[in-house]
């Protein structure tokens, strides 16, 4: 009788044991990075990071990648960083340590495709420090190794991509292909969307050129927006024969087939859009630069216009959005440093610095500190750290020998602060 009571004690837990058992998947599927995952940081393309930053820093190292860059650099959730060059020779694709002077862990190369400018495609990193980039033709994925993961075919070159749900991988190409990847096996999940018809498959190279001015061979020239909170997947458009481009509206839909639908079109934003779309916090608002010189809100249930703000400059790079609504105007030639609020039904301009030319995207971190690249005398540049609450200046650092135009600010978990040029430059600065 005693053992057989221990036999049936033995048994209830098993079975209790089996039961609190359920499908744990979910702690290994991919998920972005608690870095600065990619390019604008989060797939909101928000440019925020809630870690409070660091408002006096130090440099700690500079190196070159002996090429061209056109993105920002990628930051994982440990020590590395990531970059996607163009170079004429040797390695392209490098992966270094942030906190160990920039020394390199491994690097391999990537087709180029034409000119002598940076690839369109940013890297992204997952939480497990595998890499995500595009090719000409081709999506990649890397381990934390040089090793290939999985290659698949695409039609024309990947814009940065971005992770929906965990497991899930959004891939558009600049030829209007849209693509949803199980991020550990490489297979396309679902049909994919070809926004623009007629396109050739077999020249993945088509209109490239026309991708860094935004012209109209290149139908979508820059990286989507995705909310989690509404599905949302936001982004911009020249269509064939069309005078200008347009701002698509589209719907994750996990599990179902189509994965990813086609839900509006606007053509609201004067001029037609110019660079990323941004998406708020909630996702029901994306905030995207006009042409006509103006900040836009709009409505992603439908398209519909909200408000708009005449920043009296062309800005060429996306604005940064913080949770609570204030809204860093973008960068670019010209420019000025620019708070505005989104107060609902107007946005509203809370100061202005006519004495800044920021050239960046400005990078926020927690309420109080944020980093822009902006002119430094005639032909120098510097990295500004301010107050995005009222645009006080908190420090400024030139950087030495810097050339071309920077690529952004990105901002580490560790409070670590990079930025890179277009000539290839990239700087490490540490909390000082």
């Amino acid at each position: 009788m005693f053992r057989r009571s221990i036999v049936l004690a033995s048994t209830v837990l098993t079975m209790a044991a089996l039961a609190g058992c359920g499908n744990t998947d979910s702690w290994v599927e991919s998920h972005p990075a608690s870095g600065w995952p990619a390019q604008y940081g989060d797939a909101r393309n928000s440019s925020y990071e809630s870690t409070a930053g660091a408002d006096g820093l130090r440099l700690e190292w500079t190196r070159s990648v002996k090429g061209e860059l056109a993105a920002s650099v990628a930051l994982g959730s440990g020590s590395y960083l990531a970059v996607n060059a163009q170079t004429p020779a040797g390695c392209s694709l490098m992966v270094w340590e942030t906190d160990n002077r920039a020394r390199q862990r491994w690097c391999t190369r990537l087709a180029q495709g034409p000119g002598t400018e940076g690839p369109l495609s940013g890297p992204l990193f997952d939480g497990f420090d595998n890499l995500y980039v595009g090719q000409p033709g081709a999506m990649l994925s890397f381990p934390p190794t040089q090793w290939i993961r999985w290659r698949q075919p695409v039609i024309g070159m990947p814009t940065t991509p971005r992770i929906l749900a965990p497991g899930h991988l959004l891939v558009v190409t600049h030829l209007g292909q849209v693509l949803v990847f199980d991020a550990q096996k490489g297979v396309v999940d679902g049909s994919p969307l070809d926004l623009v018809a007629g396109v050739d498959p077999k020249d993945p190279e088509r209109g490239l050129a026309d991708c860094r001015p935004a012209r109209p061979r290149c139908p979508v020239a820059a990286a989507p927006a995705f909310a989690e909170q509404t599905g949302s997947v936001v982004l911009s458009l020249w269509e064939p024969d069309t005078d200008a481009p347009v701002l698509v509206g589209l719907r994750y839909r996990p599990g179902q087939n189509p994965m990813i639908t086609r839900e509006w079109t606007s053509d609201a934003v004067g001029g037609g859009p110019l660079a990323s779309p941004v998406l708020s916090a909630d996702g029901s608002t994306v905030y995207v630069n006009g042409r006509d010189e103006h900040l836009w809100a709009i409505n992603t249930d439908n398209g519909e216009p909200k408000w708009s703000v005449p920043l009296d400059y062309l800005a060429q790079t996306p604005p940064s959005v913080s949770p609570d609504g204030l809204i860093v105007a973008g960068g670019g030639p010209g420019a000025k440093l620019m708070g505005i609020k989104d107060s609902g039904d107007r946005g509203e301009v809370e100061w202005t610095r006519d004495d800044v030319a920021p050239l960046t995207t400005s990078s926020q971190s927690g309420a109080h500190t944020a980093y822009a690249i902006a002119r430094d005398g005639e032909t120098g540049q510097a990295l500004l750290v301010f107050d995005p609450a009222d645009g006080r200046t908190l420090n400024r650092y030139p950087l030495p020998n810097a050339g071309g135009w920077p690529v952004g600010v990105s901002i580490g978990h560790d409070r670590r602060v990079v930025t890179a040029t277009s000539e290839g430059r990239v700087y490490g600065f540490a909390p000082g």
